[in-house]
């Protein structure tokens, strides 16, 4: 007997926005920066000179639609 597999498409988008946000984080770190404050100001603004591009950190966060990052954000604080 055959069992359908359901793909969630969601969950793999969110596995995505949590690992660029984890790994632009580390790399703001690096770098000598606030994590929380530069995202911060990248997502109220949407100014990419908030985010280094050092290790492509800036090109990795600004392919992600700024909404998806603060509905993520939203969605794990919420839970």
């Amino acid at each position: 007997m055959e069992n359908t597999n359901l793909f969630d498409v969601s969950e793999l988008a969110s596995a995505n926005v949590r690992l660029t946000l984890k790994e632009v984080a580390e790399i703001l770190k690096e770098r000598g920066y606030d994590p929380v404050n530069q995202l911060v100001g990248y997502i109220i603004s949407g100014d990419p000179g908030y985010i280094s591009s050092y290790k492509d950190a800036r090109e990795k966060l600004t392919s992600i639609d700024r909404a998806e990052l603060v509905a993520y954000i939203l969605k794990e604080y919420l839970k």
